[in-house]
């Protein structure tokens, strides 16, 4: 993973949306809990941390909902790409899903998270770190 302060960007699929971040990354996992999975009908979600105030969207503005309660999630109204995950229990960082960003294969995942809640028929076949819920410090 990049790990200079650079500028990078991303979008959304119809390109409708596009973001920039103007600080390197903190960490990049794969994510199997079940909310993840839903919004990217997928067996995982895989997703880049960045720190929150080097995140800006650029042109228009993404739709936003709340998954839960401490956190508010971004999508293209157009096209549905998601785009971004922040939470109120750590409002200095954004996380960022790893496809949405031009050059997605800059970030390869460093560990698994919620891997308690994965589908039983998914096989992890790599040897990255795997945490039950989030990484140890978030439990």
């Amino acid at each position: 993973m990049q790990t200079s302060a650079q500028i990078h960007r991303g979008g959304c699929l119809c390109g409708k949306i596009r973001y920039r971040i103007t600080d390197a990354p903190l960490r990049s996992s794969l994510c199997h809990c079940r909310t993840c999975r839903k919004i990217a009908s997928a067996p995982t979600l895989p997703f880049v941390v960045f720190p929150a105030a080097s995140f800006a969207f650029e042109g228009d503005t993404p739709e936003s909902f709340a998954s839960s309660e401490h956190v508010m999630r971004t999508f293209c109204g157009t096209c549905g790409s998601p785009l971004t995950y922040a939470t109120k229990t750590d409002p200095q960082t954004i996380d960022v899903m790893t496809v949405s960003l031009d050059d997605p294969g800059a970030y390869p995942p460093q560990d698994h998270v919620w891997v308690c809640e994965k589908l039983s028929w998914e096989v992890i076949a790599d040897n990255l770190p795997q945490h039950p819920r989030g990484l140890p410090h978030e439990d």
